[in-house]
């Protein structure tokens, strides 16, 4: 029976949050977190303030400085935040501005005479809510004639107002706060150097000509770092480009005046919009009054959709289509695309006061018109650009189609269940334990090694797989080419999880799921000789391209086979995996006077059960080498030197490294 609960709720169980309270208890419902990105963005509310100042003209330069104690400086040299008496309000601006909600000087964005146009900061909530959950929080404010500071503490002012004149030599302007964020109110104030060098860029380029100077303070002093784009998106673009852009970094600029609603008042929008086309890197980020959207909102649709309708209208008007070919998508266009918008507007619609999306509608309507037309000036102005765009635009949804072929494909091959694995895998030996936390598969090199370790194994848990021949080079191969090898697909079937694939897509074209792998080890078991560490070279590469989540998890082992076997007059005989062991056992055989012979260690399917159990396959005396993605990586790139289209690449390794392989030779 439940427990009956004696609290009552009636009338007087409502209670209202007053004071910093509504902050400190709820820190989430304004800063999006009470974790560290609340923290994060209680930052980026501050410095906001001070780019508001720097785009109405007033200081080019914002200092921030990050301490060792977790506490926080922005300084600006704007015209100093208003901290005296105001007659309309009949209240002190510093406890408007710093103690109440939803107070500030920015709600009249839209109105002639406004102190700010296109502001940052929006609802009158960053500055106090960043004050009311500090540990601390001190201001001072610079007007050239006086300087008045303040301090709070946990949400409230625990000095006076302090009004003293300055040198007048100095006619410093501007304000500084310094605070630390309260432990109290969020679980973790601990911002990492990473989000401050990230935020300050991304500033940097929406703000052309604001400098922001970054200090670090570490056990040695301080760190600095100063982010400044003189040309802002522009220099951004070609930064990102790198010199990979196959058509010339353009822009657009727009300026005009709408609503989102008939019965609404107009407000102004400017936007700026950069880019340009690249085969190798792909980017697309957008900003509105300076802060990074995210998750994008107004202007990434106004984007897809004028970019898909202007590249498919010239593709039709060109004749690129086929009678029955479907139009591009903006997946097609947004792989080789790389641009940057920014817009700024009067009056802002953001879904939250994190700011990362809008929901503007005019602004949505307006850029998607602007771009449509200044699209279709672009490629009558720009001809060869324009073709080159619009073809790999073609080129990307072609292969795109290609690869949906190929997931169905696979799919149908793989079929849709790993019940049947025994009867569908030719010469796949299964172990009887079903539990996967065990269960361990050895891919051994060919029909006689599949024989020796099918006799060697531990039936319970241990299963066996051949490969007939040598697998196909992965690492070049397309992969319908892949997905046509036997071999390859019978590996996959086994291992049971499906595949990854690299695509830019944001789709995996084949369903990839390691709850679904069936064992705890996959060993690759080859002979310890040119064409056994050639196979296992491509298996490695296999695993690199379709499977690389099983060598981040470590799930991939090579198995050691010995080299040399040393047999002594008396006892038993010993491996030695490598020369510097071959030393060491012949050198004590010689030195207790046993008589031995040594011999190269034979091929695995000519190794008896009782050697293949011991030397390859008993956890207890086997030495397997988990294989992690490093090792996987260098062994692509050397492949890829050495069998890869980089002719120059292997001319140049054999120079420098071939001597190594002959001194080998001889040894």
């Amino acid at each position: 029976m439940a427990q009956q609960k004696s609290q009552k709720y009636n009338d007087q169980s409502i209670k209202a949050l007053k004071g910093a309270d509504r902050v400190r208890k709820r820190p989430a419902v304004i800063f999006g977190s009470d974790g560290l990105e609340g923290t994060e963005h209680a930052v980026f509310e501050i410095l906001s303030n001070a780019v508001d100042e720097a785009r109405e003209g007033f200081g080019s330069d914002i200092y921030i400085t990050a301490y060792a104690d977790k506490s926080i400086e922005i300084e600006d040299n704007g015209r100093g935040v208003p901290l005296g008496w105001n007659e309309h309000e009949k209240r002190w601006n510093w406890e408007l501005v710093y103690s109440e909600l939803y107070a500030g000087g920015k709600y009249d964005n839209n109105s002639e005479g406004s102190a700010y146009e296109y502001s940052l900061g929006l609802n009158g909530l960053g500055a106090c809510a960043t004050q009311y959950s500090s540990e601390y929080f001190n201001v001072k404010s610079y007007n050239g004639e006086t300087v008045s500071s303040i301090n709070f503490k946990k949400g409230k002012a625990v000095t006076k107002l302090d009004v003293r004149p300055i040198e007048k030599r100095e006619k410093k302007t501007g304000t500084i706060i310094r605070w630390r964020p309260d432990l109290q109110v969020f679980t973790d104030i601990d911002i990492p150097k990473e989000y401050y060098q990230d935020m300050l860029k991304r500033q940097a380029v929406v703000n052309s000509g604001i400098r922001f100077i970054f200090k670090w303070e570490t056990k040695n002093g301080f760190e600095k770092e100063e982010y400044y784009y003189e040309n802002g998106l522009t220099d951004y673009v070609e930064e990102i480009a790198s010199g990979t852009n196959e058509i010339k970094i353009s822009s657009f600029h727009l300026e005009t005046k709408g609503r989102d609603r008939e019965d609404m008042k107009d407000y102004k929008l400017i936007a700026d919009i950069v880019f340009t086309m690249s085969k190798t890197i792909n980017r697309l980020e957008y900003y509105h009054n300076s802060s990074w959207l995210e998750h994008g909102g107004a202007p990434e649709k106004a984007v897809k959709s004028a970019f898909q309708y202007a590249i498919d209208k010239r593709l039709k008007s060109l004749g690129k289509y086929n009678k029955t070919e479907k139009a591009i998508s903006f997946s097609d266009v947004e792989e080789c695309l790389i641009l940057v918008t920014s817009s700024f507007s009067t009056q802002t619609s953001y879904e939250n006061q994190t700011k990362k999306a809008i929901t503007n509608t005019f602004i949505e309507s307006a850029l998607k018109d602007f771009l449509k037309v200044q699209l279709e000036y672009f490629f009558a102005e720009n001809p060869i650009d324009a073709d080159k765009l619009c073809n790999q635009v073609l080129a990307n949804k072609k292969a795109r189609e290609s690869a949906e072929s190929t997931r169905l494909d696979l799919k149908k091959k793989l079929g849709s269940s790993n019940n049947d694995v025994l009867t569908r895998v030719e010469k796949f030996v299964a172990c009887r334990s079903k539990d996967p936390e065990k269960r361990e598969v050895y891919i051994v090199e060919g029909d006689s090694a599949m024989s020796s370790c099918k006799l060697a194994r531990d039936a319970e848990f241990q299963a066996v797989i051949p490969v007939r021949g040598k697998t196909l080079n992965c690492l070049k191969a397309s992969y319908d080419k892949i997905f046509s090898s036997a071999i390859i697909l019978d590996l996959i079937r086994v291992i049971g999880c499906g595949v990854e694939i690299q695509a830019k897509h944001k789709s995996d074209m084949v369903k990839f799921d390691i709850n679904d792998l069936k064992w705890a080890k996959i060993i690759i078991c080859t002979d310890a000789d040119e064409d056994g560490f050639q196979i296992r070279t491509l298996l490695l590469t296999m695993f690199y391209r379709l499977l690389p989540t099983l060598l981040k998890e470590g799930k991939v082992y090579i198995a050691e086979s010995p080299l040399f076997e040393i047999t002594p007059a008396k006892g038993e005989i010993e491996f030695a995996y490598n020369e510097a062991e071959k030393a060491e056992i012949t050198g004590r055989f010689e030195k207790d006077g046993i008589r031995y012979t040594l011999q190269r260690s034979k091929g695995l399917g000519e190794n008896n059960p009782d050697m293949m159990r011991k030397t390859t396959m008993s956890p207890a005396t086997r030495r397997l080498i988990r294989i992690m993605p490093s090792d996987a990586e260098e062994t692509a790139k050397m492949f890829d030197i050495m069998l890869g289209e980089d002719i120059a690449g292997r001319k140049q390794y054999i120079a420098e490294h071939g001597a190594e392989y002959i001194n080998a030779a001889d040894l």
